[in-house]
């Protein structure tokens, strides 16, 4: 059994271009998919968010069966009580996932602890993936030259087509495909809302919420 551990947004909104605090927070299926697949396989999930903040899930996120889907995220030990990023020992898991949301758009694309979480394991060759816009993580991950950790690495990440079909890109004071692009990192993009996979060596990454499974089931071969 591995544990893995999964580094969550702790946004409630998403600020955008005009000054508007978008309500957001983690996407449910980015999270709770992978979760499920994890823990079948016998793995171990803890949870970890900056400050030690209980996420919360966008309310755009929630299915048909909206209710399930709480009963079943309200049931995630550990979930409603995060450890905080400043007390992670990253040695201690065996590989890190990032769902994602809006959320890390406004919080883990700036944070300083989870970027350097990012560079230890990206360094250490253990398994690290990232989801939709959870590939935002990526970029408060630096070198101490200030060049991303992840340039010259291959990703896929929600795409600026993806953002503009959603119709939050011309309101968006970034747009992460074209950023992690002007980092230097390698951006392999897919139908929109398809699902589509990348790895490269120990980094999974997942275009949009349809690659949630996929995402998991690759770190799974990496576990």
């Amino acid at each position: 059994m591995s544990k893995v551990l999964f580094i969550v947004t702790a946004a409630r909104t998403w600020t955008l271009s005009d000054g508007t605090a978008h309500p957001t927070g983690y996407w449910a299926e980015e999270l709770l998919t992978p979760y499920r697949l994890l823990t079948d396989a016998g793995h171990d999930v803890s949870f970890a968010t900056p400050g030690g903040v209980a996420p919360i899930a966008d309310e755009a996120s929630s299915t048909g069966d909206s209710g399930a889907e709480r009963s079943a995220l309200a049931a995630i030990v550990g979930l409603a009580d995060p450890l905080s990023l400043d007390v992670v020992d990253v040695s201690s898991y065996d590989a890190v996932f990032y769902p994602g949301g809006h959320g890390p758009m406004e919080d883990l694309a700036q944070d300083a602890k989870s970027g350097a979480l990012i560079g230890q394991l990206l360094d250490a060759g253990k398994p690290l993936a990232f989801v939709c816009h959870g590939v935002a993580a990526l970029l408060a991950s630096k070198r101490s030259d200030g060049t991303l950790a992840a340039a010259g690495r291959l990703v896929t990440a929600f795409s600026d087509e993806e953002e503009a079909q959603a119709g939050l890109a011309a309101r968006a004071t970034w747009l992460l495909e074209s950023t992690l692009r002007k980092g230097g990192v390698g951006v392999e993009i897919a139908e929109p809302w398809a699902d589509h996979v990348v790895v490269d060596n120990n980094l999974v990454t997942g275009q949009n919420p349809q690659s949630s499974a996929s995402v998991a089931k690759a770190l799974l071969e990496l576990l």
